[in-house]
């Protein structure tokens, strides 16, 4: 149990009466310094009821509360104030990191129930730009940690596969483009005939007229159409495939759009069946007036389907084939009066497991100050951004540790790592504006600082010439110590937290802090001195070393013991 919970049920055995498990929770604090205490509870809240002023309220309270878990309860002013059993608390805590190992932190709350989580999708035919970054870490973050706390994550690359825009493709590169040049560099290129597409149709609006026919032969089984399609979409799924592999993130399933070709019909006739669907100006909808929602486009007026008719084809194949606990979209915040018409629909439909449907929306990566758009020509490539992050990574290492082995390797992992630890780092509905020279730093808040606390970790380790012995003294009473024994305490209910509010950046701010209380630590403690605490100060370095890993491991970034 954590320390917070044993404090909560401690408070909650006096206040049954006036207040819940989850309100006493919310209430705690932690003060400014750790004079005041571990964690501070204000009683202004039971001024109303008590009707007593809540430095008296305090008092009384002291006096009500069980003091076995504590080294002292006293109040202060309104609050009261908890001081933990340092000795105890150290030794209890440094032994449950070491006994689980790996696992500490683990929970058994899902079950092993399955939680799709739709992520990254990518148009094919487009390169991956800094735009794809968000959906596709996060996605994965949250895969991490929901495998951690019991559940089984299904990571589904919802593919970019389908529609109007690979009619205008075709009629791009039927005009300019070549088999050659799509060989030599197939996304650059089909993007170049993309945009150029775009610039000649604000002249001649009759190109998007042929653009429109070439889907409609695309979506009727033509050959050519069906040939080219095939031909951009295997050329793209390499292209990401190395991108993929660089970030270190796989995925169970890349059925795109097109998958759900065949899927949309006995969607519409259930709509129709049900008597949901509406003629509107010769389209088909869902009224969702209700809802206070616009209607739910369904099919247009000349017959095509629209993007809500292959997701409600989707959650329904999803639920099918995986019954799931939860069933997660790792979709922009844009999307989201998309996310609440699709589920509106699919519990008008009667399909009620429409509730366990999660939009994880997020904010906009921009470019000095501006919006990317691979339409607009105006994108950052993601592949370039990794290489550029690497090579800073690579001039730092040497500058810092020339005599490196395996230089180049740690130079990917830091690099790579910094990209996606900025990224998790930030809110999750958060924009903001991308600066590389930001990012790969070793001081400050990155990621190579936090994966430089686990290599300083392990350099103390190095010099100790042995890690601590489990069965020995792991009783500490360093002052110094404390924060970040204290920190490491709390990293399983970091962990339940960020699962509950779907914010990978629970993880990453804890690792941050973590980082800089050790960091503290190591300055104002020599660790290898030779005494009775020795192998409980080695403890402590090797506990935060494996807390920080696992920290960085749900980010999806790796943790080199040397940089």
């Amino acid at each position: 149990m954590d320390i917070k919970t044993t404090i909560v049920n401690t408070l909650h055995a006096a206040l049954a009466d006036e207040l819940d498990h989850d309100q006493i929770n919310e209430l705690l604090e932690v003060p400014k310094s750790s004079k005041l205490g571990d964690y501070a509870f204000p009683t202004f809240v039971l001024a109303k009821t008590r009707h007593q002023a809540p430095q008296q309220i305090a008092q009384a309270l002291v006096a009500e509360l069980d003091h076995a878990p504590y080294e002292k309860i006293e109040a202060n002013g309104a609050y009261v104030n908890f001081f933990l059993d340092k000795g105890e608390f150290a030794e209890a805590t440094l032994a449950d990191i070491f006994n689980e190992g790996d696992h500490y932190g683990d929970a058994t709350l899902g079950e092993n129930g399955n939680v799709p989580i739709d992520m990254s999708s990518p148009n094919i035919a487009k390169p991956m730009s800094m735009g794809h970054l968000r959906s596709t870490v996060i996605g994965n973050a949250l895969a991490n940690i929901y495998a951690k706390i019991g559940y089984h994550p299904i990571k589904i690359n919802y593919l970019g596969d389908w529609g109007t825009q690979f009619g205008k493709l075709i009629v791009a590169y039927h005009k300019w483009g070549s088999e050659a040049e799509i060989k030599a560099d197939p996304i650059s290129n089909l993007l170049k005939y993309y945009v150029r597409f775009h610039a000649e149709a604000e002249k001649d609006p009759e190109l998007d007229d042929e653009g429109r026919a070439w889907f409609k032969k695309l979506e009727d089984g033509d050959p050519e159409a069906t040939h080219l399609w095939e031909w951009f979409r295997r050329l793209s799924l390499a292209e990401f495939q190395k991108i993929y592999d660089r970030l270190g993130i796989q995925f169970d399933s890349f059925n795109g759009e097109a998958y759900y070709n065949d899927k949309m019909d006995p969607i519409v006739d259930d709509l129709k069946a049900k008597n949901l669907l509406q003629p509107s100006r010769g389209a088909q909808i869902v009224d969702l007036t209700d809802e206070n929602l616009t209607p739910a486009l369904i099919k247009r007026s000349d017959g095509a389907t629209l993007y809500i008719t292959r997701d409600l084809a989707a959650a329904t194949d999803r639920y099918h084939q995986f019954h799931f606990a939860k069933s997660l979209y790792v979709v922009g915040n844009e999307q989201t009066e998309h996310f609440k018409q699709l589920k509106a629909v699919l519990k008008k439909m009667g399909d009620d497991w429409a509730d366990d449907i999660i939009h994880v929306p997020f904010g906009l990566i921009t470019k000095d100050g501006k919006k990317l758009s691979t339409r607009k020509g105006n994108v950052v490539l993601l592949e370039k951004v990794l290489d550029e992050a690497v090579d800073l990574a690579k001039q730092q290492i040497a500058a810092k540790n020339p005599d490196l082995p395996n230089a180049d390797q740690v130079a990917h992992q830091v690099g790579v790592g910094a990209v996606i630890f900025h990224d998790l780092k930030n809110d999750r509905l958060d924009s903001f504006d991308f600066s590389l020279a930001e990012v790969v730093r070793f001081e400050g808040e990155t990621g190579p600082y936090v994966q430089y606390s686990n290599a300083r970790a392990q350099s103390i380790l190095r010099k100790a010439g042995h890690h601590a012995d489990r069965q020995g003294n792991l009783t500490i009473d360093d002052p110094a110590a404390w924060d970040t024994i204290k920190f490491l305490a709390e990293f399983p209910a970091t962990v339940l937290r960020a699962a509950r509010e779907y914010e990978p950046s629970v993880i990453a701010k804890y690792a941050l802090r973590l980082s800089k209380t050790f960091n503290k630590y190591y300055a104002n403690s020599k660790i290898l001195v030779a005494d009775d605490q020795l192998n409980a100060r080695l403890a402590l370095v090797e506990a935060t070393s494996q807390v920080l890993q696992q920290a960085l491991a749900l980010l999806g970034v790796q943790a080199p013991e040397e940089m």
